[in-house]
């Protein structure tokens, strides 16, 4: 199993941040790498949603239970079923002095150790560079940077 974690800080109000991020059919907007997400389920406190991805010219899918934590400003996500044997994580919002810091946190397993040997450590390099675009996207998005 490989972790990631990837931190920002966005020149913006936490809610909003928090409520783009819970807007996951909008990330294609601001991320190459997705080429969709659909929701699946829409409940108050979270959604299912089926997530297409593109590594390098491979498709990725899977389906996600995205859990919104309102009152601590938390996003938990776990794979239902897709591509990964795990893939699960969290967001984290909080507000600092130069706005808010966001905090994506990833853990997912292939779940075919002789893959993760070959290949891991350019997955989890893959990983890391999409967590950071994905961070990068929601600042330009908030900041109005192009």
């Amino acid at each position: 199993m490989s972790r990631v974690v990837s931190t920002i800080v966005i020149n913006g109000e936490l809610e909003e941040i928090f409520a783009i991020a819970r807007d996951m059919e909008k990330y294609p907007d601001f991320m190459e790498d997705v080429e969709s997400v659909t929701v699946v389920e829409r409940r108050a406190e979270g959604t299912i949603t089926d997530w297409v991805s593109n590594v390098e010219g491979t498709p990725i899918c899977w389906r996600e239970e995205d859990t919104f934590d309102f009152e601590n400003k938390k996003i938990l996500y776990r794979l239902l079923e897709g591509d990964l044997d795990k893939f699960e994580g969290e967001w984290r919002f909080a507000r600092t002095s130069a706005g808010t810091e966001v905090t994506l946190e990833v853990d997912f397993d292939f779940g075919i150790p002789s893959l993760t040997e070959l290949i891991g450590p350019t997955l989890q390099i893959k990983v890391k560079d999409n967590s950071d675009m994905m961070l990068q996207g929601m600042k330009k998005r908030v900041e109005g940077k192009s």
